[in-house]
């Protein structure tokens, strides 16, 4: 690793500071809702069969995959 310097102004530094907390603020955000769907699709397996239509989306899904344990949904990244 090299180390180095970078000279940036103010205004510039305090826009990337406001840009790191945004984003963390959005992660939070996403973390919050993938959980909240997983609690959504906890709830609809205790209603119908929806394995098929599970197992269509994970083949399609480039990035993302449904896994039931028992009737708790789990939402995970895929493995490339």
């Amino acid at each position: 690793m090299v180390k180095g310097s970078v000279n940036i102004s103010l205004e510039d530094y305090h826009a990337l500071l406001e840009s790191a907390a945004k984003t963390a603020e959005i992660k939070d955000k996403f973390y919050i809702a993938a959980k909240e769907l997983q609690v959504f699709l906890s709830f609809l397996t205790t209603r119908e069969s929806l394995e098929k239509y599970v197992d269509e989306f994970n083949k399609q899904s480039k990035t993302s995959q449904i896994i039931f344990e028992g009737t708790t949904a789990k939402i995970e990244l895929k493995n490339e």
